[in-house]
């Protein structure tokens, strides 16, 4: 075999392996995207179902919310992006009590929101993979009057468990409109961490209570 040969011969086993490579690659993205599809129609459908019960009152579905919350949403890297610059600050006690309190008044908040959603329906229209090892998943909720709602949800792996770390409504970051917010309130509270968690206990009480 002649040392042309040779190299064609070896070219042609290199590109056949960077094929197979790129071909498994894409295997593997879109089994993730299915993946990803179906674990959002399987969190849906849960949350629908809760949304529509009868037979429960406010207190059971918002323990049942927070079961859905904790089980698919990725708390502590939402705590630590919606507190910002103040989290490396806190300390662990602090860092502890506020993701704590982040969950009781984000359950709070939309397990009373979510009433609103009776009757609805909900639709996966695909996935596509963000960045590093991110998936964005594209949704609608269907209403019975208006046009559809679409909703983004950026989710990753965690543990081998896809978990949710962003929701974006009509294109708008929920995690980064929390991140404003709470600096805001940091702000108003002079940078204490601690009177910023008075303050949410506060109005998690308020939420408790109806108010």
């Amino acid at each position: 075999m002649t040392v042309l040969l040779r190299r064609a011969f070896a070219a042609l086993a290199i590109f056949s392996v960077l094929l197979l490579g790129a071909a498994a690659a894409r295997a593997d993205q879109g089994a993730d995207a299915d993946d990803g599809m179906k674990f959002l129609r399987g969190l849906a459908d849960q949350a629908l179902a809760l949304v529509n019960a009868k037979d429960i009152g406010d207190a059971d579905r918002a323990e049942k919310f927070r079961g859905l919350f904790v089980a698919s949403f990725d708390i502590p890297e939402i705590g630590r992006f919606v507190l910002g610059r103040h989290w490396k600050s806190a300390s662990a006690t602090q860092q502890r009590d506020f993701l704590k309190a982040f969950e009781d008044f984000t359950v709070l908040t939309w397990s009373t929101r979510f009433k609103d959603y009776s009757g609805v329906s909900f639709e996966v229209d695909g996935a596509a993979p963000a960045d590093d090892g991110y998936w964005l998943v594209d949704s609608r909720i269907l209403r019975k009057a208006g046009d559809p709602l679409p909703l983004g949800w950026r989710i990753h792996r965690v543990d081998g468990h896809w978990r949710i770390t962003d929701i974006l409504i009509e294109g708008v970051s929920m995690a980064l409109t929390q991140r404003q917010d709470f600096a805001s309130a940091m702000q108003a509270n002079g940078g204490k961490i601690d009177d910023l968690l008075s303050a949410m206990h506060k109005k998690i009480d308020e939420l408790r209570a109806g108010k």
